[in-house]
């Protein structure tokens, strides 16, 4: 088997070679690290044919060696082993692929990149593969629920099916139960008019959920109109939402103008930030939620409209209206379905597939193709999010077209995500041999990023290269 490199093309420096270091000892680690990897790892060739899997591949997908070594994708794929192939999609398009596959009922994310040889031509696609089968995890907590009927079961069986690769080409990307279920609440109730009270922090992905109920409404053929209450100032509020007759007042257009009450006729109005809405403009609200009719600034008569009235808020509108803040009949109106989107802490399934979907968007954009290291997707499944998906849509942007590489590492992250990664202290508590496996993976840590090498690192921890390399390896290094 033709090697992926060429030993000849590695350069070793002065102090490698000091210490003994030849290319052959080089060799060896690039096998280990391949072998030791965390992340499941196939080889194909240009022609779509198997040439090397790293045990992690068996252990995620429970597929031996031996029925992927030497066979064609197309062949692999033929027998019923994988749903799909990300090598043929790579082969085809010529740029890293990113799919969701199937191995034996085992949910996949799968990243193909291709290895180019000096004349522009795919000589190997290296295949990366994360299990993400939480969602089929879901599924069985929900069967063994016994507060949920058969028949709720059923319509969210259905809704996985159906709505998931829906919600997907939408730009909805969402696979935790956590979120699911919000989507199937927000489903169930899109086809009636009752009131419904978005909640969340900033960033969730309100606007989401809005676009999503009014898509799947009976008013789905009717306007949209996207209200933020914060943005529009206090004296302007209300001639914007419902509108104001000639000469109300200095400035006005002389034929006077409708409001977004109005030009939402039929379809969905949704009110954002609702808890900044004035205290004397919740008044008039109220009563165009009780009586679907509006009265325009300066006018004269009710004008009656048909409209759908979703709203949303960060804040927390009960401590409001304890404090006046807020009027609590207005609230009773808005809150009749409250639908809560938790944050992306929260729903740590969800992280990994918005990661891609939007280095994919922005690859595509900016025509790029760049991608991401190992070690940044499990930074990004450990990393809080405070400003949630907006703060991760930001952030892949940014590190899309800032890194000067195609790969995506840890150190490209911003400085206040990498704040306190450097001093974090061993775990304290628990079994002995858990805290001294903590201890002794944040030592090997330390000393490879100054030694570089496994021979050096061993070295300076008084122990052998073999026992450094099987240390490594148990400890998931």
């Amino acid at each position: 088997m033709k090697a992926l490199y060429s030993t000849r093309d590695i350069l070793i420096s002065e102090d490698m070679k000091k210490n003994g270091v030849t290319n052959s000892d080089i060799e060896n680690i690039l096998i280990a690290i391949f072998q030791s990897s965390y992340d499941g790892i196939y080889v194909a060739d240009k022609n779509g044919v198997g040439i090397m899997v790293n045990k992690a591949y068996s252990r995620i997908t429970g597929v031996k060696s031996h029925e992927l070594l030497g066979k064609t994708m197309q062949t692999v794929v033929k027998e019923g082993i994988v749903s799909e192939s990300v090598t043929i999609k790579v082969l085809a398009e010529k740029s890293p692929q990113t799919i969701i596959q199937t191995v034996r009922g085992k949910e996949l994310l799968v990243t193909g990149s291709p290895i180019f040889d000096q004349h522009g031509e795919i000589n190997y696609v290296v295949t990366n593969v994360r299990d993400i089968s939480d969602l089929n995890r879901a599924k069985a907590e929900l069967h063994n629920n016994k507060k949920l009927t058969e028949k709720y079961i059923n319509e969210l069986e259905e809704f996985k099916k159906r709505e998931l690769i829906h919600m997907h080409l939408e730009g909805i990307v969402g696979q935790s139960q956590e979120i699911m279920k919000v989507f199937y609440l927000a489903r169930k109730v899109a086809k009636v008019d009752s009131g419904v009270l978005i909640l969340g922090e900033s960033g969730v992905g309100k606007e989401v959920i809005v676009n999503y109920m009014h898509q799947e409404s009976d008013r789905s053929n009717k306007p949209l109109v996207k209200v933020n209450c914060g943005a529009i100032p206090k004296h302007l509020l209300e001639s914007e939402l419902f509108g104001y007759e000639k000469g109300a007042f200095t400035g006005a257009n002389s034929q006077g103008k409708p409001g977004l009450f109005e030009m939402a006729n039929g379809g969905t109005i949704f009110l954002d930030e609702i808890g900044d809405m004035p205290i004397d403009l919740q008044v008039k609200l109220l009563r165009v939620l009780q009586e679907f009719e509006i009265m325009r600034v300066g006018g004269t008569k009710s004008v009656k409209i048909d409209v759908r009235v979703i709203s949303a808020t960060h804040m927390d509108l009960e401590a409001m209206v304890d404090k006046n803040d807020f009027r609590r009949d207005l609230y009773y109106r808005l809150n009749i379905v409250p639908i809560k989107v938790p944050p992306l802490r929260e729903r740590k399934a969800d992280i990994l597939p918005l990661a891609f979907y939007f280095l994919n968007k922005n690859n595509k954009k900016n025509k790029l193709n760049k991608r991401f290291h190992p070690e940044i997707l499990h930074f990004f499944e450990d990393y809080h999010w405070p400003g949630n998906i907006r703060e991760l849509e930001n952030l892949i942007e940014r590190l899309v077209v800032t890194t000067d590489n195609d790969e995506i590492l840890i150190r490209d992250l911003p400085p206040y995500m990498l704040k306190g990664m450097g001093n974090k202290k061993p775990e304290t508590t628990g079994k002995l041999k858990d805290i001294v496996a903590n201890i002794e993976r944040k030592m090997i840590k330390e000393e490879m990023e100054i030694s570089k090498t496994t021979r050096a690192a061993a070295k300076a921890l008084g122990i052998s290269q073999s026992a450094l390399v099987k240390k490594m390896q148990k400890l998931g290094l």
